[in-house]
C-alpha cells in the first residue's frame, strides 16, 4: 500500500506540473489561420479606401501574412494600388540579403518592393527606439515619393499588450495607456494596423498552413531589448490574469476615455485662448486652472506649448515635465506672483494676474513690445472670438 499511495502522489505531482508548463507556454486558444473571407473583413475596407498604399513588410510571420493576404484579395475588387517597402537597418551581417528575400516574396504575389535603407553611423544606446524613428522618417519619404495616403502594419495584439506594458513602466498617462490604435493620422497619411486585434499566433498560424516562408529575427528574443524582455515575461502575467486580450482591452478603454478628453480639450481651448498670432498665443490663466478640471488644464497647456513651440500635435512631450509645469503655474497663479519657463520649444510667461504669454523659444523681443502684447490682450470673457478662432482649438496661422 505505501508503494501505491508514493505512485498517486507522484501521479498528482506530474499532472501538477504539467498544467503548470502549459500555463507558462502563450496561449494556443484561438490560433486558426486566417481565412479568405475573414481577410476581406480586415483588409477590404482599408484597401478600398485609398487609391495607393504602401505595406510595411519586414519578413516576419505578420507582415508575410499581411502581405499574402493582401495578394489574396487584389482580385476581388477596384483596391489601392500596392507597394511592399522592407526596410534594411543594417544593424545585422545578413540583413541586406533577408530584405532582398523579402523583396523576391513581394514580387511573387504581384507587388513591386522598395528596399529602404538606414544609412549612416548607428547609435550605440536606445538602439531600438532610434531604429523605430528612422524606420517610419524612411518609409514616409517612400510614402510621399510615391504618393501613397496609407500605410498599412502588421500590429498585432500581442504587440498592443507589449506597448502598454511598456508604456505603464514608463508611467504614462491615459494617452499613453491607449497605446497604438487601429487607423491614426500622421504627417498627412493613415496609418493602418488591420491585425490589432489579431494574437499573433494566428498569424504565425496562416504562415505555416499555406505553407508561406518567413524569417526569424533574432533580436526578438534578446534581453538586450525592453520590448524582448516583456514578450518573455508575457506567460507569467497571464498566469495572473493579466492577459495580452486584456492589456489589448485597457489600451481600447483608455482610447475612449482620451477621445472625450481631446474633445473637452477642443472646446475648452477656444474658450481659454485670449489672442493667437504668428508663433504666438495667449491663454486666460484663470479660466484655465479655475474653471477647467486638472486634466483638461494639463491638456490645454499641452496645446499650448505645442502651438507656440512650432511642434506637430502628434510629437510627444514629456508628461511628468508638463505636470511639473502646470503645478508651478498653479503655485505661481496662487501667490499673482510672476513666473517663466521653458517647455517643449516654447517659452511661458505669465504676468502674475491672469494671462499666460506662449511664444516660440529663441525668438527675441523687447522688454516694452512683449509688456504691451501682454496688456493689449483682452480676458477671454471680454473677447469676442475671432472667425479664424470660432469652432477651433487652435488657428491655422498658429499650426507652422
Amino acid at each position: 500500500m505505501p508503494e501505491l499511495n508514493e505512485a498517486k502522489k507522484r501521479k498528482k505531482r506530474s499532472v501538477r506540473e504539467s498544467s503548470e508548463r502549459r500555463a507558462l507556454r502563450p496561449r494556443s486558444a484561438g490560433a486558426h489561420p486566417i481565412d479568405i473571407d475573414e481577410a476581406r473583413l480586415l483588409l477590404l475596407p482599408l484597401l478600398g479606401s485609398s487609391r495607393r498604399a504602401l505595406l510595411a513588410v519586414s519578413g516576419g510571420p505578420d507582415s508575410v501574412a499581411l502581405m499574402q493576404l493582401c495578394a489574396l484579395i487584389v482580385t476581388t475588387g477596384r483596391l489601392a494600388h500596392i507597394e511592399v517597402a522592407t526596410v534594411d537597418h543594417g544593424l545585422r551581417e545578413n540583413s541586406r540579403a533577408e530584405a532582398e528575400v523579402v523583396g523576391a516574396w513581394a514580387r511573387d504575389c504581384g507587388f513591386s518592393h522598395a528596399l529602404l535603407r538606414w544609412e549612416g553611423q548607428k547609435p550605440s544606446a536606445r538602439i531600438q527606439e532610434r531604429a523605430r524613428s528612422a524606420r517610419y522618417a524612411l518609409l514616409n519619404a517612400r510614402m510621399r515619393e510615391i504618393g501613397a495616403a496609407l500605410l498599412v502594419t502588421a500590429h498585432t495584439l500581442d504587440d498592443q499588450a507589449e506597448t502598454v506594458l511598456m508604456r505603464m513602466a514608463r508611467g504614462t498617462g491615459i494617452t499613453g495607456l491607449a497605446g497604438m490604435r487601429p487607423l491614426s493620422k500622421r504627417d498627412g497619411w493613415f496609418h493602418a494596423r488591420p491585425f490589432l486585434s489579431i494574437p499573433k499566433a494566428r498569424l504565425l498560424a496562416t504562415c505555416r498552413a499555406n505553407g508561406w516562408p518567413f524569417l526569424e529575427d533574432p533580436s526578438n528574443e534578446n534581453s538586450r531589448f525592453a520590448r524582448a524582455r516583456w514578450r518573455k515575461l508575457a506567460p507569467v502575467l497571464a498566469q495572473e490574469g493579466l492577459t495580452a486580450e486584456r492589456l489589448a482591452k485597457l489600451a481600447e478603454r483608455a482610447a475612449s476615455v482620451e477621445e472625450a478628453l481631446e474633445v473637452r480639450a477642443e472646446t475648452a481651448f477656444a474658450t481659454a485662448c485670449i489672442e493667437e498670432g504668428q508663433d504666438e498665443l495667449v491663454l486666460d490663466l484663470e479660466q484655465m486652472l479655475v474653471g477647467e478640471q486638472r486634466e483638461t488644464a494639463l491638456r490645454l497647456l499641452i496645446r499650448g506649448v505645442k502651438a507656440a513651440g512650432g511642434l506637430a500635435a502628434s510629437t510627444p512631450l514629456r508628461l511628468e515635465r508638463a505636470e511639473t509645469l502646470l503645478e508651478a503655474l498653479s503655485d505661481a497663479f496662487s501667490a499673482r506672483k510672476a513666473l517663466k519657463r521653458t517647455l517643449g520649444g516654447a517659452v511661458l510667461e505669465y504676468d502674475g494676474a491672469e494671462r499666460l504669454l506662449l511664444r516660440r523659444e529663441g525668438k527675441r523681443r523687447r522688454g516694452r513690445e512683449r509688456a504691451e502684447s501682454l496688456k493689449s490682450a483682452m480676458p477671454a470673457r471680454n473677447r469676442r472670438p475671432s472667425p479664424a478662432n470660432k469652432g477651433n482649438s487652435i488657428a491655422p496661422s498658429v499650426l507652422v
